[in-house]
């Protein structure tokens, strides 16, 4: 199947009351993992590249190529999106976009709000001429994402009237305003705003956001879901999962050199984690294809 973009999987998770996941890639085995799940669970999933990794995975083109070989490769026929997660710049939005991602995150929350609109509607514009759907965000998500911190003084509910003004104009598919939510480990209890979030939600009538999917509660993801998150983000989990099966494996065979020896172990880590995240998600069994 084609990689395609998130609008319509993101509207059918929103009418079916389920979320889909975006689960980062980080190498060849995380994006393996990610797609073996997918097709075994028969869900509909998103794949984010941070921006951070765009040189490591040796850029845009290679990535986008990537994915499309292993999708026919596995033979996967749910749906997939290719998406550029917290991207900085128009620039980087439009490479993304020339180079077969089907999504994009313009992240302009660091900006005063009209800077914000603006770049945000221009993204959108290219991104809807080729038939890609965008994600913004409003307010600042605290923690570490990849190279990507953000203090907790500087964070800030996102405020429901801007949220409104920034849909309205400029076009965006979904929006992830910040909540409560944070990247990498939790400290502590998180607190989501889940009156504003569901404020939000009616005032907008788009699919919303949950940046930091990774350590939340269960009984708060399923509260999210209800109040029209329809999409969530998950990276960290899947990197404990990785480096903790390769540090088990390496301690149980010191002798071991050949990487598929402990890759693979590593590989099937991240599948398992990732499987249990669409189940709680409810997307499980909602692609109906065969892989």
């Amino acid at each position: 199947m084609a990689l395609v973009s998130m609008k319509e999987m993101l509207q059918d998770a929103l009418a079916g009351q389920y979320a889909v996941g975006q689960f980062n890639l980080n190498n060849l085995e995380f994006t393996q993992a990610i797609l073996m799940a997918a097709s075994e669970e028969k869900s509909p999933v998103i794949l984010g590249v941070s921006e951070a990794y765009i040189p490591y995975m040796g850029g845009l083109p290679c990535i986008a190529g990537m994915v499309k070989s292993l999708i026919e490769h596995y033979g996967v026929t749910v749906p997939v999106a290719l998406h550029l997660d917290h991207g900085s710049t128009y620039e980087v939005c439009v490479r993304a976009l020339q180079a077969g991602f089907t999504s994009v995150m313009i992240d302009a929350s660091h900006h005063e709000l009209e800077r914000n609109i603006d770049i945000t509607q221009r993204v959108t514009e290219a991104a809807h001429v080729l038939g890609a759907s965008v994600e913004a965000e409003l307010g600042r998500i605290t923690g570490r994402e990849d190279d990507l911190v953000v203090d907790e003084a500087e964070a800030m509910y996102a405020v429901p009237e801007e949220c409104v003004r920034l849909v309205k104009e400029t076009g965006i598919d979904c929006l992830a305003p910040a909540l409560g939510s944070v990247h990498g480990p939790y400290r502590g209890q998180p607190k989501l705003g889940f009156d504003r979030m569901g404020e939000i939600r009616r005032l907008t009538g788009l699919p919303l956001v949950l940046h930091g999917g990774s350590g939340l509660p269960d009984e708060e993801i399923v509260r999210a879901i209800s109040l029209g998150t329809a999409k969530i983000n998950v990276n960290t989990d899947n990197q404990i999962a990785c480096t903790s099966a390769i540090r088990s494996y390496l301690q149980e065979h010191p002798e071991a050199y050949d990487p598929r020896h402990y890759l693979v172990p590593a590989r099937e880590a991240i599948k398992t984690s990732v499987i249990a995240k669409m189940r709680l998600f409810g997307s499980s069994g909602k692609a109906g294809g065969e892989a």
